[in-house]
């Protein structure tokens, strides 16, 4: 039973609640407001997301602060070589009457950081699988349903590949959102440094709670979308496609592979939170293509000719545009 009276009144109090988020998320975090704003919209859009960024950008403490202004559980885990799927979704063992017993992993949380996710064989990565896209779990035949709302955040290491075991594309589809994570700015960093020499320590309140967030979660699927923005959507997506009879040139000089349909969808469903965070009631083209980038960048794949000329994802993107 929602505790609102109207959809738009809903609409209002996600537009304010997003504002209190920010300015409790800015206490700690520094100069990242784009970033924080896709997180949100993933969580929002029942979505996943992955960070990439060099080591030292505060990853951990970012995910940690928008976790504890949202007032959801948190856990981190992070992935190495040896990590084994037990390891994150929990085993079954004997008690002290030789009864099997479920011994929950970390994955039973809100939010989970899957650190350096790229640093685990696949058999491991396959585990977040299941409840990444069934919100469950499925050990020793029997079926576990995760708390929600549930969302993870992966993190990425661009620099160092060795040892490493970089996402196939099924997984990739996965995540709503590739957020790049860059270096703060000149001024930010600044203030970043002035924060930690105080030494003072603060505290970030909690601005919603679980039911408050799937209450947003359900209303992002009722807001209307005009068939213009909706044919705009799939038309972008259908430009990726390089065997596509809509490709851009673009892609059938520079892409190996398109964008599915899970992108399409994503676009709109982000679109729709967008205009939400900004006050209004129901997602324009600039809404699209506020998240167009963060949605396609791990859906299309470059030929050789791209990377043999230097033509990056980013450019190919905003010639799509």
């Amino acid at each position: 039973m929602s505790k609102f009276a109207t959809e738009v009144e809903a609409a209002d109090a996600l537009y304010q609640a997003y504002s209190d988020l920010k300015k409790e998320i800015s206490k700690v975090i520094v100069g990242q407001d784009e970033v924080v704003k896709l997180l949100i919209t993933s969580i929002f859009c029942q979505g996943h997301a992955l960070l990439v960024g060099v080591p030292g950008l505060a990853k951990t403490l970012l995910i940690r602060t928008i976790s504890a202004a949202l007032h959801l559980e948190f856990n981190r885990i992070q992935f190495t070589p040896d990590l084994m799927p037990s390891d994150i979704l929990g085993a079954e063992t004997l008690d002290k009457e030789r009864n099997f017993q479920f011994i929950k992993g970390p994955i039973f949380s809100n939010i989970i950081l899957a650190d350096e996710i790229n640093r685990t064989p696949p058999k491991t990565q396959a585990a977040l699988l299941e409840s990444m896209q069934e919100y469950s779990v499925t050990v020793g035949g029997k079926h576990w349903k995760l708390d929600e709302p549930f969302f993870v955040l992966a993190t990425q290491n661009p620099i160092e590949q060795e040892g490493t075991y970089p996402l196939p594309e099924a997984q990739l589809d996965r995540f709503m959102f590739m957020i790049n994570l860059d270096y703060p700015s000149y001024e930010s960093e600044i203030d970043i440094v002035k924060n930690e020499s105080a030494g003072a320590i603060k505290e970030v309140k909690g601005v919603l709670n679980s039911d408050q967030i799937l209450e947003f979660q359900s209303l992002i699927n009722k807001v209307p979308v005009a068939d213009n923005v909706i044919e705009y959507a799939v038309s972008l997506v259908h430009k990726t496609r390089p065997d596509s009879d809509r490709a851009a040139d673009s892609a059938k000089t520079y892409l190996e592979w398109g964008a599915g349909p899970r992108a399409s969808q994503f676009l709109i469903k982000g679109a729709k939170c967008n205009a939400l965070l900004n006050g209004k009631y129901s997602p324009d083209i600039e809404d699209v293509q506020a998240v167009a980038e963060p949605i396609l960048r791990h859906r299309i794949v470059r030929n050789f000719k791209a990377e043999a000329e230097g033509v990056t994802i980013h450019k190919i993107i905003s010639d799509l545009l």
